[in-house]
């Protein structure tokens, strides 16, 4: 019961969008524009960096949150089904229609709570890809395929979900994979055509 308690709190935690609330405070709906995701990315090109800055600090929290909760809710292990957790409420929130973000920033904060070291290597592969690709797309894609790669040798228990998130966050970049192979992805810095 504790366990199923942690992961509903969990869930609805993940719910939350910032770029969503802080969209409406600006008269805006962060769903019809931009790329038309609540996430960081279009939060930069639709709200400007302090919004970002915001909604990547609110997201990464609520997956640090989310993980350390159900450690102290439930067993150490209910910690790895609150990532899972904490990740599809953010992806498919049910208070937001089911319309969410990609999950890149708030998987990024339930890593650090399960284990900031790999967190912080897979970061540095976020940042690496970005800066000799200036895209961001690429390098959270690359990000999804390391996750798996990155339990095996440091978070085995967790290599289950981390398949799991990296599959799904893989699959919610279908759209950008299409556009960086034809070469239409959007790059950071570039002009608007």
């Amino acid at each position: 019961m504790k366990l199923i308690i942690a992961i509903v709190i969990a869930y609805f935690l993940g719910n939350f969008s910032p770029s969503t609330v802080l969209a409406k405070a600006a008269g805006k709906d962060i769903k019809k524009e931009g790329s038309g995701n609540a996430g960081t990315t279009n939060a930069l090109r639709v709200l400007g960096k302090k919004a970002a800055i915001i909604t990547f600090a609110v997201d990464v929290g609520k997956g640090v949150i989310a993980v350390l909760l159900g450690g102290l809710i439930a067993e150490p292990e209910a910690a790895y089904w609150c990532a899972l957790a904490v990740f599809l409420g953010h992806i498919w929130p049910a208070l937001l229609k089911f319309k969410g973000g990609k999950g890149v920033a708030v998987g990024f904060g339930a890593m650090l709570a399960v284990n900031w070291q790999m967190a912080l290597i897979l970061l540095l592969v976020e940042i690496v890809v970005v800066l000799l690709s200036r895209m961001v797309s690429l390098g959270s894609v690359v990000v999804g395929i390391s996750c798996p790669v990155a339990s095996i040798f440091m978070e085995k228990e967790f290599l289950p979900f981390g398949c799991v998130m990296a599959a799904i966050l893989i699959f919610k970049h279908r759209a950008n994979i299409g556009r960086i192979v034809r070469g239409e992805e959007s790059k950071l810095g570039a002009k608007k055509k």
